[in-house]
């Protein structure tokens, strides 16, 4: 009994210190990306931002090439987008087919640009609790919304914030295989129809022509 006693306080003494070794650990060790609801820096989704707010039809965010931003009622290459964390919280928000950023100006219109500019292409993305997002810009304040028809920018600000819905983007379809050329009918009215002897050698000297 003496020696359980003691081999029970030995135990007891090391628990307290194997507890901060695996919190000192875990702390060392973080998980990436262990939660869907956190956007760590650098990364990357691929998406289409589907809205149906103030729109005659649905929309999906387009980014074209002559930099204008429109909102298109099917998919297109111009409608997939990729979006990037800078930091937790606010993405940055790239036309994969144009190149081009989403920005925003002071009066809240849209526009694509060649290059990043963190004060109009930064923007903050809280998430929905029904699977939409909503989009702010970082340093403006002001939502992103795509532009109502028969209405003007200006109008983008008091309406606030558009609810995005954004979809994956689907990815391109692997090449078919090449196709299984049918064999040849054998030929009944050679000596070897069915090809069991080789082109040359093995063959006897009877076959040759």
């Amino acid at each position: 009994m003496g020696w359980a006693e003691a081999g029970f306080e030995h135990l007891g003494l090391w628990v307290p210190v194997l507890a901060v070794l695996l919190l000192e650990a875990c702390r060392a060790h973080p998980i990436p990306d262990s939660s869907p609801l956190l956007q760590f820096g650098g990364q990357v989704r691929q998406r289409y931002l589907y809205t149906d707010d103030a729109q005659e039809t649905e929309a999906h965010l387009e980014i074209r090439a002559d930099g204008t931003v429109v909102g298109a009622a099917r998919r297109s290459p111009e409608s997939l987008l990729e979006l990037k964390a800078l930091k937790p919280g606010v993405i940055q928000i790239l036309g994969v087919k144009t190149s081009r950023f989403l920005c925003q100006g002071p009066d809240g219109t849209l526009y694509g640009s060649l290059h990043f500019d963190p004060v109009a292409c930064s923007f903050r993305e809280l998430l929905l609790e029904d699977g939409y997002n909503i989009y702010h810009s970082e340093t403006l304040g002001l939502p992103l919304r795509l532009r109502p028809h028969n209405s003007a920018y200006r109008d983008l600000a008091p309406r606030g914030p558009a609810r995005f819905l954004p979809l994956p983007g689907l990815l391109p379809a692997p090449p078919e295989p090449p196709g299984i050329l049918a064999p040849e009918p054998p030929d009944v009215g050679s000596s070897d129809p069915l090809s069991m002897v080789g082109p040359s050698q093995g063959r006897s000297p009877s076959y040759a022509s």
